[in-house]
C-alpha cells in the first residue's frame, strides 16, 4: 500500500507526540487527592524492568510524601496499552491510585531516561546461597528480635504449628504488606472459631526492615491488624545476617538499592509442630480459608513417630 506523501508531516507529529520525551526531567512531584474510595498520587519514576505478562510495571518510584518512602515495587498496570515502548531506565511519571484491597497505576507518561546505574544489591551471603527448602524440610534455627524487644528463636515454637510470612512497616500498597497482614487477621479468626481444633498454632509476622523496624514500630503496626488482642500473633524483626539465610530458603527474594529503596516478594510459610515446612505460599493470591486449613492441619501433625504396629 503507498503511502500518500501530505500524509507523512501529521504521521510525524504523531510518532513524536506518542514516543519517550527525552526532554530534561522536571522537579519531582507527588500529590494527593483522597476520597472514600481512592487514593490518587501523580508521582515519578524510573522502570526497572517490563514484566513477561503485560499487566505490571516494575518502577523504583520516588517518595510519596505521607504514604509511601521510595522503593522499587511491581505495580499493577490498569491499561497495558501504555506499557508500549517503555525499556528500562526510562524515566516516567504517573498515577497511583489505591483502594482499600487492590491498587493500579495509570496515566503512564516516558518523559526521559536516566544513565543505567548498577545492579540492586541483594542480601549479602558470605558463601554460596543456600538452596530452596520444600514441603517435608527441616527450616533452619534462625533468631529474631520480638516486638517485645525479647530474642527469640523458631525453635521457641517446637510443638506448635506456626504460619510465618515476611512484611515490612513502610510499605502501604493494600494487596502486598497489608494483604498479609488482613489475610492473617481473617485466618486467625478462622482458626480461633473451628469447632473442635487444635490450640497448638501461632501467627508470625517477620519484618525485613531492621533499621527502621524497631519493636516499638512492630508492636504499633502489629495492633492495627490484631485489634489490640495478640493472641497467639507476634510481629518480629530479622536481621540482614538472619535474612541472608532465610530467604533463599524460601524463595524470598529482598534487594536493597540506593536510597533506601527496597524490592521484595511475596513468601507465607506453614511450619509443623516439629519445625518442618508443611506448605508454602508464595505471592498474594492466596485465601485466610487456606492458610487456616494449613495450619490447622500442620498442628495435628505428630511431633513423634508413631510406632508401626507387629
Amino acid at each position: 500500500m503507498k503511502l500518500l506523501f501530505p500524509l507523512l508531516p501529521a504521521l510525524l507529529a504523531i510518532a513524536v507526540l506518542t514516543s519517550c520525551d527525552r526532554t530534561p526531567p522536571r522537579p519531582p512531584i507527588a500529590t494527593a487527592n483522597t476520597n472514600a474510595v481512592e487514593k490518587m498520587f501523580e508521582t515519578r519514576g524510573v522502570v526497572r524492568s517490563v514484566p513477561e505478562g503485560g499487566r505490571t510495571l516494575v518502577v523504583r518510584h520516588d517518595e510519596i510524601p505521607g504514604y509511601m518512602p521510595k522503593m522499587t515495587m511491581e505495580l499493577n498496570v490498569r491499561n497495558t496499552n501504555e506499557l508500549r515502548g517503555l525499556e528500562r531506565h526510562d524515566e516516567i511519571t504517573f498515577r497511583l491510585v489505591a483502594t482499600d484491597d487492590t491498587h493500579w497505576i495509570e496515566n503512564i507518561k516516558c518523559v526521559g531516561r536516566v544513565a543505567p546505574d548498577d545492579a540492586p544489591a541483594a542480601l549479602s551471603q558470605t558463601n554460596a546461597p543456600p538452596s530452596e527448602l520444600g514441603p517435608g524440610d527441616l527450616l533452619p534455627d534462625y533468631e529474631l528480635l520480638s516486638e517485645d524487644g525479647r530474642k527469640i528463636r523458631f525453635s521457641d515454637f517446637r510443638g506448635q504449628a506456626v504460619a510465618f510470612t515476611f512484611i515490612f512497616t513502610r510499605c502501604p500498597l493494600p494487596d502486598y504488606c497489608p494483604r498479609m497482614g488482613n489475610n492473617f487477621s481473617a485466618a486467625r479468626q478462622l482458626v480461633l472459631q473451628a469447632p473442635n481444633a487444635p490450640t497448638n498454632w501461632q501467627f508470625l509476622a517477620i519484618s525485613f526492615d531492621p533499621e527502621f523496624d524497631t519493636p516499638a514500630r512492630l508492636k504499633n503496626y502489629g495492633n492495627l491488624y490484631r485489634a489490640n488482642n495478640p493472641d497467639r500473633w507476634l510481629f518480629a524483626v530479622a536481621s540482614s545476617e538472619a535474612l541472608g539465610d532465610l530467604a533463599p530458603r524460601v524463595d524470598l527474594l529482598i534487594a536493597r538499592e540506593s536510597g533506601g529503596s527496597i524490592s521484595h516478594n511475596l513468601r507465607t510459610v506453614v511450619l509443623d509442630p516439629r519445625g518442618h515446612i508443611h506448605r508454602q505460599f508464595d505471592g498474594n493470591q492466596w485465601s485466610p480459608e487456606a492458610l487456616a486449613e494449613s495450619l490447622l492441619e500442620a498442628a495435628r501433625t505428630p511431633t513423634v513417630a508413631i510406632p508401626t504396629p507387629d
